[in-house]
């Protein structure tokens, strides 16, 4: 790197350093640590998808609406448009919020969590359209709802398929 930019980079970080120095307290900044500390432990808690169970016994047709994930599925079918029961198409990206649902597996007989992805960025699919509402709450209960257009936080809000990725196992 040049000295020169190396010279501005150490005048600038010392300039936001002796600035915080004066507007923040020693018990501020260790309040602050302390903060981030305890949110950094608790991110392996957060409500998050952990896809990619191949241990499951799967029966059933994908492409059928009968298939034992889509039990509160709303939406075309991936398995019909290009992607799988749990991957978008080429072309298409899941929404980072999705709603989910607990289906059984008649294979085993264990109910499973499922997470109900969206896959959006181009237009509707319109192939193998499946609308069943196991456990579909209100709209005012947004996660558990499969009536909303989760498209949202991509670069479109345009829909065309839906994903069911198993999380987990219901151990209630």
């Amino acid at each position: 790197m040049d000295t020169v930019l190396l010279k501005k980079l150490d005048r600038w970080v010392t300039g936001r350093t002796v600035n915080s120095a004066r507007r923040l307290s020693r018990r501020n900044f260790i309040s602050r640590l302390g903060q981030v500390l305890v949110g950094t432990a608790l991110i392996p808690v957060l409500p998050m998808a952990r896809a990619g169970r191949t241990d499951i016994k799967e029966i059933g047709d994908p492409q059928s609406c009968d298939y034992w994930r889509y039990c509160a599925i709303d939406g075309f079918l991936c398995s019909c448009c290009g992607g799988t029961a749990s991957t978008c198409p080429p072309g298409s990206e899941p929404s980072p919020v999705t709603w989910v649902g607990t289906c059984e597996n008649p294979a085993d007989g264990k109910r499973y969590i499922i997470s109900y992805n969206d896959c959006c960025g181009k237009g509707g699919c319109g192939r193998c359209f499946c609308n069943r509402n196991e456990g579909d709450k209100p709209a005012y209960y947004p996660p558990k709802n499969n009536d909303i257009n989760w498209c949202v936080g991509t670069k479109t809000n345009a829909y065309h398929c839906s994903t069911a990725v198993v999380v987990g196992v219901d151990e209630s």
